[in-house]
Formats: C-alpha cells, structure tokens, sequence
C-alpha cells in the first residue's frame, strides 16, 4: 500500500471511530436516561431546553433543540400526556400555545442525568465558525452520498418510528 493509500484508510477509520464513540454516548446516555427518570434521552433533552427558559413556543422549542419542528412536536405530545409538560394558551396572546413545565417534569429534570445531546450541541457551538461549517458541509455530502439526505432528521433515540413506538412497531 501506497502512503496516501494508508492515509485515506486511516481517514477513514478516524472518521468512522468519532462517528462511533459520537453514538455510543449518545446511546448510552439515552439508556441512562430510561433507567434514572423513565424518559428517553430524546425526550430527557427536550425537557432540559424547556427547563431553561419556560413558556416556549413549539417553534421556539424546535429552534432550541436544532430539530424539525415535527420531530419536536412528537416527543413533546408524548410528555404532555405523561404529565410532564403542559400546553397551555399564551397569557399574552391566545392565538399561541405555549409549552412549560409541569410541577412534575420539574421534580423529574432536578434529578435526571444530563443528556448527551445537550453536550454534543455545546462541543458543536464552540468549534470555531469554519470548523463548524466544514463539518456541516461535510456530513451533508456524506449524508448525500449515502442517500440518506431526504430522510427526515428525528430527534437522537426516540423511540418513534412512523408515528408508533418501537416496541409496538416490533410487535406489529
């Protein structure tokens, strides 16, 4: 082998590790989760931004966590009917629903782990601007190249699958 044979597979393989340990935590993170607080780490993450600043709107919540809106929207509506967040019309605009809170998702987020995905976000925010940029332009032409670029982007281990869980989906 060629030395710019063995640089491109050592590339590679770097590559592929970082994207490994990247998803293993994030993995184990979310079994964490599950076990501490009976939440997923999608989940966990969503309560955490909600956390930090109350009354948010869905859109102001899809911001926060970096995701689609309806990605989003599923995991809220399924803490909502767990009890932990509370929809609820704007106090300034009835037009608006605003997300928060209920006295029982604060009692679960003051002692559930942090999320891995609130981590990952912090190392991405603090690389430097053309850093950022050409990872982003990087894993867009490698999500490309796998055709995998139209897929919809959901939230990190959330358990949705098409609009039902995974394990009635494994069931089904």
């Amino acid at each position: 082998m060629g030395a710019h044979t063995i640089r491109h597979t050592a590339d590679t393989r770097a590559v592929l590790d970082a994207v490994r340990r990247i998803v293993r935590t994030l993995h184990e993170s979310s079994r964490a989760a599950e076990k501490a607080v009976g939440v997923t780490g999608a989940q966990l993450f969503v309560l955490q931004k909600l956390g930090e600043s109350p009354s948010a709107s869905l859109n102001d919540l899809a911001a926060r966590t970096h995701t689609h809106q309806s990605s989003v929207s599923t995991v809220v509506s399924r803490l909502v009917d767990r009890g932990l967040v509370i929809r609820a019309a704007s106090a300034t605009d009835g037009r608006r629903l605003e997300l928060r809170l209920s006295a029982e998702g604060r009692r679960l987020l003051a002692r559930a782990p942090d999320a891995a995905q609130a981590r990952l976000v912090r190392a991405i925010e603090q690389l430097p601007a053309a850093h950022r940029h050409g990872l982003s332009r990087s894993l867009v032409e490698l999500t490309n190249a796998m055709e995998v670029g139209g897929r919809e982007p959901v939230m990190f281990f959330d358990e949705t699958v098409h609009g039902t869980t995974r394990r009635r989906a494994a069931r089904a």
